[in-house]
Order: structure tokens, then sequence, then C-alpha cells
């Protein structure tokens, strides 16, 4: 993602400036498996009250999850992954999703 660069003007002073776009670090794994270890630009899960969506810079945040795709989308398309359920820990822009636990 490093050559995924934006360029901003900042509107005080006129400066240029480049920041990489807003990604949050996505971890899922099971106890034996990595399944996704990467920057993403967000992930889509269901729990009990229904789908959702966590973005870059969420409040820390932990559910349990239901069966579902979760969902990470990158810059280079989207990573399916059927589960049948885990948990959920959001905190300081990391995901960590545990499986089969």
């Amino acid at each position: 993602m490093a050559d995924d660069k934006i360029v901003t003007e900042d509107k005080k002073d006129g400066k240029k400036a480049e920041r990489l776009p807003d990604v949050v670090h996505i971890r899922v794994s099971s106890p034996f498996k990595v399944y996704f270890d990467e920057d993403a630009l967000s992930i889509s899960a269901e729990n009990e009250t229904g789908p959702f969506d966590i973005l870059p810079r969420h409040h820390n945040f932990i559910t349990l999850l239901s069966a579902c795709e979760i969902v990470v989308r990158t810059t280079q398309g989207d990573f399916r992954i059927q589960i049948s359920g885990g948990i959920m820990h959001v905190k300081a822009n990391q995901i960590v999703v545990f499986l089969n636990v």
C-alpha cells in the first residue's frame, strides 16, 4: 500500500502533503490458521443485532460474531471468509477476529 498515497493541500498555508489512505490493521485467525493479517479499508460482519461495518479509527469495540460471511475490503478487492462464529476486538486502529474459540 505504500504506493497508494493521497496528495492533500492545507487550506491555511497551501502546502501540499502526502498521506496514506485511511487504513486499519486487520487480523483474522483461528487457533491453527491465520486467514488475513494486513492493512485494509474496512471489515463487515454480523452479530446478534445484525450486520455492521468497522472503519479506520473506530472506537474501542468488542462483540461476539454470529455465523456470517466476513468481508475485508482492501485496495486490491474484497477478501471473504465464511465463519460459524467468533469474537471481534477493535482497539487502537487494530481489529482482531478470533474464530473457533
